[in-house]
């Protein structure tokens, strides 16, 4: 496929065999880099056994950094971040394309849980009782039912962020915005990529055309504590820092993330309107 060879995919892996081998068999119809995070089982034999070029970090640094590691080595122009846990179908790779061709910003597909389901990985605005009410927490759970976004076929949805399991851009788009920000190591980067590139004047959209299995199992769904809840409670800590209106509400979240505000859950517009950006959005790459 011509336009599968025009990207890039980046995986972070930590002690991922059994899920690689699970989700990536079959041909590849993009490049892919796999940085393996300093895993103690063979996730590297495996990736490369299955057509990755895998880049070996000593140690575990983080979702976020690893990352940034492997857009770097990116030679495609448009780049897809993929969880290990994902099914990628190569017919999707040219529908992100049209609509990043279209629209810039950042896309992701509608993700479907193991049983078919779409899972709601498009978001409203991250306050922190919708966070609470994603965990079941009545009432809020009720008050922030539109939090949980789902795009179906034929729809393209604006959100402030999506899952982080799958997001997609023009490479020199993502790279000129800064990346991942590296300040977190795991949990709540995808919530502040979303709020950082809207700022930037590039949309987040959930696009239900394109629809890839993406077998879940979120660490910290145990009411047992882990090391996982641990570092999700330090990323909330420094997330809710840089972002306090989602707690207080001062100032008004809706002022500062204008632009999300007013479009989040509304469908995308088959032409660009006068908002989207130019194709090189600028600002400081200001997180590497």
């Amino acid at each position: 496929m011509m336009a599968g060879h025009q990207w890039s995919v980046v995986t972070v892996t930590f002690n991922s065999a059994d899920t690689l081998r699970r989700c990536w068999r079959g041909e590849k119809a993009s490049e892919w880099i796999v940085v393996d995070n300093g895993s103690a089982d063979d996730s590297v034999a495996v990736a490369e056994q299955l057509g990755a070029r895998v880049i070996r970090l000593a140690e575990n640094v983080g979702f976020s950094k690893a990352n940034n590691i492997g857009v770097r080595r990116a030679a495609g122009e448009y780049v897809l971040f993929a969880n290990p846990d994902l099914e990628i179908r190569p017919d999707g790779f040219d529908v992100l394309q049209r609509h990043l061709d279209a629209h810039g910003g950042l896309v992701a597909p509608q993700l479907l849980a193991t049983d078919g389901i779409a899972q709601p990985n498009g978001r409203g605005l991250p306050y922190a009782t919708a966070k609470l009410g994603n965990r079941k927490v009545w009432p809020l759970s009720r008050m922030h039912a539109s939090y949980r976004v789902v795009a179906e076929p034929g729809e393209a949805v604006y959100v402030a962020w999506v899952m982080g399991a799958a997001v997609a851009a023009r490479t020199a788009d993502f790279v000129g915005f800064g990346g991942w920000n590296e300040k977190f190591f795991l949990y709540y980067e995808d919530h502040e990529l979303g709020l950082r590139a809207w700022r930037h004047g590039m949309p987040v959209v959930l696009l239900g055309d394109v629809r890839w299995t993406h077998h879940w199992a979120r660490a910290t769904n145990s009411f047992q504590w882990s090391r996982a809840h641990t570092l999700e409670l330090q990323s909330a800590r420094t997330f809710f820092g840089m972002f306090p209106e989602f707690v207080l509400g001062l100032p008004p979240a809706a002022r500062r993330h204008r632009e999300a505000a007013r479009l989040i859950g509304s469908p995308v517009p088959a032409q660009p309107t006068a908002f989207e950006p130019p194709p090189t959005p600028a600002g400081p790459a200001s997180t590497w």
